[in-house]
């Protein structure tokens, strides 16, 4: 048996021949099918940039429009799934209730017919319509409340703030929400895609595939950490604080939440759209005291660490953004669970097309030749 070298959590392995985005991270540099994503942020809306990721193309007018109606169509959910949803225990994190629902529609759509681009379809316009709807529906049944019905009239960001509040939002505040999911719905060979690839090349559903993802990008290590930034910030205080709270951190070798990617070795290209997204909600709703401390933070960390290409990452104003648009901090993650579906979705129909099953190896590092030790010698 060949003995390969070893690279820890498969660094800088290569896992798939990929056309979906392309990230270069000295240059700074994100492309979803090609194109820079802050033209994608300024021109393009979540839903055309989801089908461009899938298919691969820009949809015509019509088809966009195709794609726009059947998620509108979908996007409520069975009842069975609501009141299962009532019975998950108030304390339980919204990514897990995400996980059961998303498993669970598998239990109604799921055919396993991957070779038919009806069900393909189908299962791509369901996730992407139901994603949102379950994880608003919890966040008021956790509160005692019914669930809001989705609401025809809106696009899809919209009417996802909407059913959180059952206000209909700011349309400047829906097109920045819009943004944001954008911002989030792909980013190449990550921890939670790389968990849908897996997943998706044993052939199951894209219902398992995406409930595999969403616990993969819980983790605080990758989705969790803008909830962490709001948590960081507000443990700080007030911008005097920040040098200390630096200093401290470097001395314990304590990880500072929103700052150093693996792959961005410079300021990441969607948290400098995401600060500008932040500062034009402050100027139009007004301002929000943990945005100083967050520039305060992002100049100290950038002095102290950016000689080792440390700077803020995606997950750094993100939360600020999401504060301000009312969405409670520990919804985070889940929402970028809603935009991220679309990547996922890229990723899974992109593994059908030419599959083979992750099958990697390991180094043995454990001993041979043991003997059994009976119960009454040890």
């Amino acid at each position: 048996m060949v003995v390969c070298d070893f690279s820890p959590g498969l660094d800088g392995i290569p896992a798939a021949h990929s056309a979906i985005s392309y990230v270069d991270g000295v240059a700074g540099v994100l492309e979803y099918r090609g194109v820079a994503i802050d033209e994608l942020a300024e021109k393009s809306s979540f839903l055309e940039t989801t089908y461009l990721l899938i298919w691969g193309t820009w949809p015509t007018a019509d088809e966009l429009a195709a794609f726009k109606h059947d998620i509108t169509y979908h996007r409520r959910v069975k009842y069975r799934i609501r009141d299962m949803m009532k019975c998950f225990p108030e304390s339980g994190h919204p990514m897990d209730a995400l996980q059961a629902s998303a498993a669970a529609l598998g239990l109604f759509y799921s055919r396993r017919a991957l070779d038919d681009p009806d069900y393909i379809r189908a299962a791509v316009v369901r996730l992407l319509a139901k994603i949102p709807t379950m994880v608003a529906a919890f966040q008021l049944i956790r509160k005692g409340n019914d669930p809001v019905m989705p609401c025809d009239d809106l696009d899809y960001a919209a009417n996802f703030l909407y059913m959180l509040n059952e206000q209909k939002p700011d349309p400047f505040a829906a097109r920045v929400f819009d943004t944001c999911l954008t911002l989030h719905a792909e980013h190449t060979m990550n921890a939670s895609t790389f968990s849908a690839r897996v997943t998706a090349s044993t052939l199951t559903d894209p219902y398992a595939v995406v409930a595999s993802a969403v616990g993969t990008l819980a983790g605080p290590l990758h989705g969790g950490a803008n909830e962490d930034v709001i948590n960081m910030l507000e443990t700080i205080g007030t911008v005097d604080k920040v040098r200390e709270f630096v200093e401290t951190s470097l001395q314990h070798k304590s990880k500072i939440a929103g700052f150093g990617h693996r792959v961005y070795k410079v300021k990441d290209p969607r948290a400098t759209i995401l600060q500008k997204l932040a500062e034009q909600l402050f100027d139009k709703f007004g301002g929000d005291l943990y945005y100083d401390i967050a520039l305060e933070l992002e100049k100290v960390v950038s002095d102290e660490l950016g000689h080792k290409g440390i700077y803020p990452n995606v997950d750094f104003y993100s939360g600020l953004v999401y504060r301000r648009l009312g969405i409670p901090s520990d919804l985070f993650t889940p929402v970028f669970a809603i935009a991220r579906v679309a990547g996922w979705l890229a990723h899974w129909k992109e593994q059908l097309e030419a599959n083979r099953i992750y099958r990697p190896t390991q180094i043995y590092a454990g001993n041979h030749g043991q003997t059994y030790v009976p119960i009454d010698q040890r």
